[in-house]
């Protein structure tokens, strides 16, 4: 039986999805976003590495694992924003942070795949399959609203309907957890 090596390039350099290399495959269970007896089968993921426009308005590298069912709209939202010159902090492995999403958050870091629960809760995170992404999350916080419709938090790369950011994932399909109901999640996308 022949593997089938997927290594999807949209064209342009520095854009790619494929499978997870063997050296980043090892980060992950280091770094524990991957742990000891994860049921999400590594065949099941994709390595992306994308170019992005920090907040200084610098080029930057960046890399991330989600769903094999999403890689494809990831890698075209990334181009779209890349092309727009939109603020993304930062884009590594929540590896890099120990998988601790506090941590990863505190550093304003967009990330996606981390096999765990939902704070607080023993529910598995859609995180944990690779199917959300969190974008410029110190910026796009979760609050617990007060009132209907919530406080759209007050800072300068905050997402909203008007927002590239909103509109190119939602034209793919993913949902906003800025819609939710109990929380607002304005970080959140996921399918």
């Amino acid at each position: 039986m022949m593997l089938m090596i997927v290594a999807v390039a949209s064209g342009r350099e520095g854009f790619a999805v494929r499978e997870i290399p063997d050296e980043v495959f090892l980060r992950m269970k280091q770094g524990g976003s991957y742990p000891q007896g994860c049921p999400v089968k590594r065949s099941q993921l994709r390595y992306l590495t994308l170019r992005h426009w920090n907040m200084q308005g610098e080029e930057k590298a960046g890399e991330l694992v989600c769903n094999a069912q999403i890689a494809d709209d990831l890698l075209a939202i990334f181009e779209e924003l890349y092309d727009a010159h939109y603020p993304i902090h930062s884009v590594r492995l929540i590896d890099d942070f120990g998988a601790d999403d506090e941590a990863s958050v505190a550093a304003n870091n967009t990330s996606s795949f981390c096999y765990r629960k939902v704070a607080g809760t023993k529910t598995l995170s859609r995180h944990a399959r690779g199917m959300a992404i969190d974008i410029n999350p110190k910026d796009n916080p979760m609050v617990k609203p007060k009132r209907k419709g919530g406080p759209i938090p007050k800072v300068a790369h905050t997402i909203t309907e008007s927002d590239i950011c909103y509109k190119a994932f939602r034209k793919r399909g993913f949902t906003w957890g800025g819609h939710w109901r109990t929380v607002k999640d304005y970080q959140h996308f996921q399918r």
